[in-house]
């Protein structure tokens, strides 16, 4: 059976931009330099590219404020919603996100955040790693949501936004 908000509603995923992630790397929103190190067997989710680190790349475990330039860019006053986390990125400068849904990345269950032009929550859904499309264009198609916040269920890390395309 075909979603109709899916195919009603174009997804504009956005890993942390390149020019905010070159701020971060000096000084993250925590206020603290930190140090790179080498990954794990772990399979990071790198918030740079979106895709997993493999064993032995050099990356940064930082403290990243997503609402923050969400709001200086439109204005709003998100208010008690503005969260600092942790999200992992690679430690030099990588080719970003080249965009679309990142196929591999969602290794488990997310929930997907919803705001309203005012940076307040509106609400949020729980889904696999292949309902999440689906989930986020859904929640789109309601206008009185702005942007979405995807994130990990078993830490409540920041994973990517998505706004309509």
């Amino acid at each position: 059976m075909e979603n109709t908000a899916a195919t009603a509603t174009a997804l504009d995923v956005r890993a942390v931009p390149g020019p905010v992630l070159a701020a971060l790397r000096r000084v993250d929103d925590a206020g603290r330099a930190r140090e790179a190190f080498d990954a794990g067997p772990g399979g990071q989710p790198l918030r740079c590219c979106l895709t997993r680190a493999r064993p032995g790349e050099r990356i940064v475990l930082l403290s990243y404020a997503p609402l923050l330039r969400w709001a200086a860019e439109t204005g709003c006053d998100p208010g008690p919603y503005l969260e600092t986390g942790p999200v992992f990125v690679h430690a030099e400068p990588c080719a970003g996100h080249p965009g679309g849904w990142p196929e591999g990345f969602h290794g488990g269950p997310r929930v997907l955040r919803a705001y309203s032009a005012d940076g307040r929550i509106l609400g949020g859904k729980l889904g696999a790693p292949d309902e999440l499309p689906w989930i986020a264009a859904e929640l789109l198609a309601d206008p009185a949501t702005a942007v979405l916040h995807v994130r990990a269920v078993e830490f409540g890390c920041f994973l990517h936004e998505v706004r309509r395309g």
